[in-house]
Order: structure tokens, then sequence, then C-alpha cells
């Protein structure tokens, strides 16, 4: 493939909800665009981009692929990289590592299923990172998609912004061409998206006229000069309204919305044309980072002819092909066989060969030029986020903003002594995940694994069996409760042991009561009067109560919130040790601590959920069900409210997927650990039982 300069560069991503046809577009792309002879499917398993075994098996995309395409543009050949990323939430993070380094989007929707989650999702997406877009309406073969309609509910949905520039053309319940609204000409389609000029059918004329004023009203908008036009009802050329149509869409303040057929492969090449004509290469835009030598703000343009720096926004760990660096080259030119510096680590690395990855193929290039993106193998010490520069002009730029996972499981390898293997596999799967995150538990002797959702997790345990030999099983997680008491109790401890020689003693009187705080385990006081305790047991006593809290009599949790007070005791000169006096506390705190209305309690934490209005209801509903506590309600001035709540962790467990099931996948919830509540009667019951259940096994 050719090396592209700057201008001739479009970093395309489509995004887009599960099962829209974003593969399939991008199949089709890389058909017209001669990648390709022959369409994959995605039912078929054999697409460019979805070429994973997981990808494969289940018919939806997992990561995100890149695809480059080679396209004789109006004003020469461009390059578009086209970044086709998974639908489902799940595997959002493959999403938002894509949308960091594109310029533009795609927004794939099913004509027939309409607006989905995921296209509003994929519109916030755009919106919070100021991409131009357009909206590509797929499955107009079928003959129950009413693409008027759904135009109707895009302009309901997403306001002023939405312009068709397409309307279709039917014969016999088929959809064989399209009205072009900017050049007001008819098309037809021959062969696959090839198109000959063709009459504009009658009962598409009254739409046509509304499409168009429409767009006219737009061009006159772009400066006063054509507003003065527009109202002395002159007409504009076709060149000023393409013009003035590219600077709106850059901008952002109008959406085209185009169309075609996936499956039989028409209006691809509309889109190509669309690509090239509307979507601004890489140097419309500024690269904003940190300049590590003065710690100040760095921006510079997209632009070959400076020094090198670029940025790591995915990685890719293969078990066959190896390990890959994705980067998007910010400003000048990476080449083969050179060295370049790891500014976030501090390291230099040896460049080999520079590639193209189209889905699983390498394709090698001799340079990358700014704005491009391209992969390396083989770095040692680079991972997704790290900035690539020169060790003479070291830029820091801003790691992709990846949504922080809440779903978690516990897991066990399935077999004894795969320790080391599931650990060092999980390793290689997070650091093509970031979504993914691995945290051992050591109070419940558990590791946890971390993700968005259960399909993300199940996919990892999936991973790691197909490509890595190790097998790991997913279980409920334990929380971590604590233990306390209620009430003040006074109680003896008294360890006397007589064996030939010298003997043990130890006698303690301890006053066990609530310290009122539940941050520390416990505070110890002493108050002998008379030497009745020598001084120097003071510490051995305390060390008793520092291993009796560690686990408590009640359920085998850490105890927290206990005063501890040493009142009386007595000793003996010759058995007394450090040794007895503290097996005389630890008798004193089992006695006591039974008898002083010991009680569970459980950690809460302070949850946020994030829901359209109309979904509040059920949201607030179901916390209550789930003995959370509404704290208040807040707007988030995007048509939703932010539902804040106290709630057990526990009751947390598979909230996720209860809250996409309730939302349609609209809502979002965080949280943090808050605190420690005691635990209703019934809760500290099964837990007990639950207890003693295992230590019996």
């Amino acid at each position: 493939m050719n090396v592209y300069g700057t201008q001739q560069i479009r970093n395309v991503v489509l995004l887009g909800h599960g099962g829209a046809g974003k593969t399939t577009v991008a199949e089709a792309l890389a058909l017209v665009t001669g990648v390709t002879k022959r369409m994959g499917k995605v039912t078929e398993g054999n697409t460019i981009s979805d070429y994973d075994k997981e990808e494969v098996k289940r018919q939806f995309s997992i990561s995100t692929s890149l695809i480059p395409l080679e396209y004789k543009g109006e004003n020469g050949p461009i390059k578009i990289n086209l970044l086709d990323t998974p639908g489902y939430f799940d595997f959002v993070g493959e999403v938002e590592e894509a949308v960091s380094v594109a310029d533009a989007a795609v927004i794939v929707v099913n004509c027939k299923a309409g607006i989905e989650v995921g296209t509003e999702k994929a519109w916030e997406l755009c919106e919070k990172y100021n991409l131009p877009r357009l909206i590509f309406v797929t499955n107009m073969d079928d003959d129950h998609a009413s693409y008027r309609e759904l135009v109707l509910k895009l302009e309901t949905r997403f306001g002023r912004k939405i312009a068709p520039f397409q309307l279709p053309i039917r014969e016999n319940e088929k959809f064989v061409g399209f009205v072009n609204v900017v050049k007001m000409a008819g098309r037809r389609f021959t062969n696959l998206s090839d198109y000959v000029e063709c009459e504009i059918p009658e009962y598409s004329k009254k739409n046509l006229t509304i499409a168009r004023d429409a767009l006219i009203e737009a061009v006159a908008e772009t400066s006063e000069e054509y507003m003065e036009r527009y109202f002395s009802g002159e007409e504009f050329t076709q060149e000023e309204i393409s013009a003035a149509l590219r600077s709106h869409v850059i901008d952002g303040n109008i959406v085209p919305v185009m169309m075609g057929s996936g499956i039989n492969c028409q209006g691809f090449n509309v889109l190509l044309q669309a690509i090239d004509k509307y979507f601004p290469s890489p140097d419309r835009y500024e690269c904003i980072g940190v300049d590590v030598s003065t710690g100040e703000r760095f921006t510079a343009k997209y632009n070959d002819e400076v020094s090198l720096s670029a940025r790591v926004f995915k990685t890719i760990v293969d078990p066959f092909i190896g390990k890959y660096s994705l980067m998007k080259i910010c400003t000048g030119i990476l080449k083969q066989d050179s060295t370049i510096y790891n500014v976030n680590k501090d390291a230099e690395e040896k460049v080999g060969k520079v590639y193209l990855l189209r889905g699983k193929e390498q394709i090698e290039v001799s340079e990358l030029r700014a704005g491009d993106i391209g992969a390396v193998a083989k770095l040692n010490v680079t991972q997704t986020g790290d900035t690539i520069a020169l060790r003479s002009a070291p830029i820091v730029y801003h790691k992709p903003e990846i949504s922080k996972p809440y779903t978690y499981m516990a897991y066990k390898p399935v077999n004894k002594g795969d320790d080391d293997k599931v650990s060092s596999a999980l390793a290689k799967i997070m650091e093509e995940d970031l979504t993914l995150r691995v945290v051992n538990d050591a109070e419940n002797r558990q590791a946890l694994l971390y993700g968005i959702g259960d399909q993300q997790l199940e996919v990892t345990v999936s991973k790691l069996l197909t490509r890595y030999k190790v097998e790991i099983a997913l279980s409920k997680p334990k929380f971590a409760f604590r233990e306390t008491l209620r009430k003040k109790v006074r109680v003896q401890g008294k360890h006397k042991k007589q064996s030939g020689g010298h003997g043990q003693y130890g006698d303690v009187h301890m006053e066990f009561e609530p310290s009122g705080d539940l941050e520390t385990p416990y505070v110890f006081e002493e108050k002998i009067f008379g030497g009745s305790v020598p001084r120097n047991y003071f510490p051995a006593v305390e060390k008793g109560l520092q291993e009796c809290v560690q686990k408590g009599p009640l359920a085998g949790y850490p105890v927290v919130g206990l005063k501890a007070t040493l009142v009386d005791g007595s000793y003996h000169p010759v058995d007394s040790s450090e040794m007895a006096f503290k097996m005389a506390t630890i008798l004193a705190f089992k006695k006591g601590f039974m008898d002083a209305n010991p009680v569970l309690l459980e950690p809460i934490a302070s949850l946020k959920v994030t829901v359209p209005d109309k979904f509040t209801g059920d949201v607030m509903g179901d916390l209550n069900r789930r003995r959370g506590r509404v704290l208040g309600m807040n707007p988030d001035h995007h048509g939703k409210q932010i539902i804040e709540a106290d709630i057990p962790m526990s009751e947390l467990f598979g909230y996720n997927t209860d809250l996409r099931s309730m939302t349609g996948g609209r809502g979002v919830y965080e949280y943090e650990f808050s605190r420690y509540e005691q635990a209703p009667g019934d809760v500290q019951k099964k837990e007990i039982e639950a207890r003693a259940a295992e230590k019996e096994d």
C-alpha cells in the first residue's frame, strides 16, 4: 500500500447498535474499493474485521478492528482508515479507544429496527468528542423498512441537524436506487454500488422539495452574503452548495442521512464519495498534550514536517501473531528501523517494521505520516495510552478516557496448579482490554475479575480457554462483612497451666464496649491500680487483642469499633509470662464478645444511577427492593436524572443486567464503598450459617 500524506487521510469510526450492520458496511466498502474480491458474511464467519475465534463463534464484534481502504477521490487518491467497533455495551472500552483517534464517524442505523439505544450512545459519544458524523441507513432492501418514518424519528430525537442527502427509489417493492438531494438527480443501481442517472419518480418530488429547501437554507446560513442571495431568490452553484455543506458537516451543524443495502452492497460508492467530500482530514485538528520538559500545555497541528510524536490507542496480544501496538501519528514521520522514546515509561524502544493492520492481515509500509494510523510489533514496555516521541522533544498526550468496570465475579482455576498460567494469560488479555481488572481480595481469600458486564466476563473465560488453554470458573463473590458489639460487658480471662517445672499463669479482668469508631478495629486502655498486673505485661494483653480482632467469634470476620479496657487481674511472680497474659486476653475476648450482643456489619456503597427521566420510577422502586435508601435526584441537563442512593454492596450483585433490562440499556451506574452498617437480622443469620457450613467443609 502507498504512503499517504496528512491531507489524504480520513480516519472514520463505524458506530451503532449491536446488529445494526457495521461489519457488513465495512465488508461492502472493502469490496467496492477492491480490497476483497468476495464479500464476507458475519453468519459465515469470514469477514475481514471479525476474525477472532470468539467473534466468529458468537457472530458479533468483540474488539475494534482497523481496515485501511484506498479510494480514488474527487481531488486525487485518499486513504480511509475504517475503525469497525463492537455494538454491544460490554465492549464499550473498544469503542472509546477507536473514537479517541477518529476524525469523523459513520453511525449505522438499521432502517427496520430504527433508533436503538446504541444509536443514542453513538450520538452522545460524537457530541462528547465533537466528531463530524453522518448517518448511514442499512437494510433498505427490506420492503417493511420505512425510510421516511426513520428520518422523522431522527429529526425528533436529534433535532434540526438531521439532513437527508438521499431519498429512496423503489419499484415493485424493491430498493432500486435513490434521489441525490444535493444534486437534484435520480440514480439507479446497476451492478452492486455502481449506478446510472435516471428520472426522479413523481412520488419523490414532494419530499424532495422539503429536503432540498432545508439544505439550501442551511447553505444560506454559512455567511451573510449567502443569506442575502437566498432572500433575493438567487440560486447557488453546485460548488457553493458542496463547499457550504462540507463546512457545516465538519462543524457538526449538519448530519447527512444516506442509505444503502449492506447485503446487496448498494449505496457504498456514494458513501465513499461523502467520506471524501464531507469528512475532514486530520490536519484540521490539533493534538493537545503536555510538554514534559517545561510542564506546559502543548498544542500542534497534525504535521509531518516536525519531530515525531504518536499515541498508542490500542494493543493487540495474540499468542500466534504476537503483540502489536496500534498508534496514531500526531506529528512527524514514523520510519522503519528507528529508535523511539516512550515518554510515559522513560524508556527507548527499537522499531523494526511498520505495519498497517487490515483485520488480521499485516501490510508492511516504509513509513507512517502525521494523521495516519498503523502498528508496530513487539514493543517491550509500551502499553495502551502511552506517548511515543523523541527524547529531545518529549510530549505526553492524554490517554483515551475508558469506562470504569463495576461488575465483578470471583474466579478460580479449574485445574489445581494453574494459578501462574491463569495470571499470566489474564495479564495479556488485560493489556488488550483496559476495562478488565483483576483484584486480589486477601480478606475473603478470593480473586475477583472486574468488567463492564457479564457478557464480557463470559467472553474472557472463553478466550482464556481457546487462546491460552487455561480454564477458570466464575462464582458469586463473598462480601467483606465486619463484626462489632452493641453493649458493655466485664469479663475475666484466666490462663493457668501447671506441669513439671515452670507453670503458666495469667489473669485479666477486662471491659469490652463499643468505641463508636467503625473505621478502627480496636482501642486499648488500661486502668490498673496497685500493680495487680505489672506494666511489662500490657503489650502482651494488646497483642492478644490484635490477634482476636482479625477473626471475630461470630462468623470469622474482622472486628471493628471495639474499646477494650484492662481494669484488674493478678499475676504469679514465677509462672506469669507474656504468653500467659496473651492467652488470658484471648479467653476474655471470646467470652466477652459473645456476651456483648455481637452483630454483623455489612459494607454500604454510595451509588449513582444515571437514567432517562421516564425510567426513574422503575429504578427507584428496584433500589428499594434491594434495601437501598434513595437520597435524592439531580438532573444532568441532557434529559436524564442522576439518582443517588446508599445500598448494601451485596445487593449490587447482578445489578448491571437488571438495570439494562429495566432501562433498555440506557441506564449507567457507578459506586464506591462508603461505610459499614448493621445488617438486618435475616441477613446476619444467613451469613453466620453460611460461614459455619464453610468451616465444616
